[in-house]
């Protein structure tokens, strides 16, 4: 399939505000794995006013620290342990989904992801102790119309009474108990870890979010996506429901590879970095921002062929970490949970689509997340015939 657009001629270049954009997959790499970069973006900005005595979630944290933290937490990610201990869950999750569907005979498929999404990662958090209602807490926190905190006006101030409303019901309706329940007995999970560094209620919190956002929300929003491509490609559904598990993984691959979920990465310099440019080395400055556009990044045909616009999954990635390109990133806040990711879709979608009639009811809805360069995909609904 055609992805219907060019792709640019400049492979570095700055935006209107001075925010240097790469769009080439070797540079992009060399700025991801620098280490004169720290994280921006993601609200970064406003978690470095926190006091400095509040331990930051990893995804805001670089160097060193973030470094040890990523090797002492690695265990949780390997593909042995999410095939010893997480594949099971996914498939019992799945198959309630499929049952919820084969009853109801038609369901939006984001409903259905987002609930296979919390149980898996809420199992490698240790978020198994929380009262009823998950889905709906966390779909308030994370809406689909984020809005600007502030003093200055009313919708700022009811914006942050209800974002510091949403904290608090999560926190006592899910996180408190989990902590209470790891406090009790030790287990093999990212709570009793951040528990065993001396870590608070609060700080422990602010990691389950960022996990939930980085683990739930994108996943939901790639099965929706790759569910999307299937329904309506007919070669692609039939080469998909025919294949073995590995080339099922290769299709999902080649999608997130074009679809990426967060579409843009930035990265901050933190002293002098040259990028490479057909024009001569670009010098970028302390303190500047830079900003790696995915889209572009991986459809590079220097790095993943010909035709770098078409859905082929049977194409050769000779380097880089995957056949996703670089949608989870590099060096070192590339995601931990790629595998787990890619796997539970695959569980969900083989299961939907080996459904007799299984269709999609209509075109989905797609808004755009102007802060990750990212899309949610709402209203696809899967109905049987």
């Amino acid at each position: 399939m055609d992805r219907g657009r060019e792709r640019p001629g400049c492979p570095v270049g700055r935006a209107p505000d001075g925010t240097w954009q790469v769009r080439e997959y070797a540079v992009a790499r060399e700025v991801l794995r620098a280490p004169d970069t720290v994280q921006a973006g993601l609200g970064i900005e406003t978690v470095r006013k926190l006091p400095r005595r509040i331990r930051r979630p990893v995804l805001y944290r670089d160097g060193p620290e973030h470094r040890e933290h990523r090797r002492q937490t690695a265990r949780y990610f390997t593909p042995r342990r999410v095939d010893e201990h997480y594949r099971g869950l996914m498939v019992r999750i799945a198959e309630e989904q499929v049952a919820r569907l084969r009853a109801a005979g038609r369901a939006p498929l984001s409903d259905l992801a987002f609930d296979l999404t919390i149980g898996v990662v809420s199992e490698v958090i240790g978020l198994r102790y929380s009262r009823p209602g998950i889905r709906r807490r966390l779909e308030r926190f994370f809406p689909e119309e984020f809005g600007e905190p502030g003093l200055t006006s009313a919708r700022g101030l009811y914006w942050l009474f209800r974002q510091n409303t949403n904290w608090l019901r999560i926190h006592l309706a899910d996180v408190r108990p989990a902590i209470r329940a790891h406090r009790r007995a030790e287990h093999d999970d990212l709570i009793s870890h951040l528990l065993a560094e001396g870590c608070s209620d609060a700080e422990i919190l602010g990691e389950c979010l960022t996990f939930a956002a980085a683990g739930m929300v994108t996943t939901r929003e790639f099965i929706s996506l790759a569910a999307w491509h299937l329904f309506t490609d007919e070669a692609l559904l039939a080469r998909y429901r025919a294949a073995e598990e590995p080339e099922r993984l290769a299709v999902l691959q080649e999608l997130l590879r074009l679809e990426p979920v967060v579409g843009t990465l930035r990265r901050r310099a933190t002293a002098a970095l040259r990028l490479p440019t057909p024009d001569g080395p670009a010098e970028v400055r302390p303190g500047e921002c830079v900003e790696v556009l995915l889209e572009d990044v991986n459809t590079d045909p220097a790095a993943v062929g010909a035709d770098p616009l078409l859905v082929r999954p049977d194409r050769d990635i000779a380097s880089g970490p995957g056949r996703a390109g670089l949608s989870f990133g590099d060096g070192p806040h590339r995601c931990p949970g790629a595998h787990i990711a890619v796997l539970e879709t695959d569980v969900l979608l083989s299961r939907l689509t080996a459904l007799d009639g299984i269709r999609m009811a209509g075109p989905p809805r797609v808004a755009f997340q102007e802060a990750i360069g990212g899309y949610e995909i709402r209203d696809l609904t899967v109905a049987l015939d």
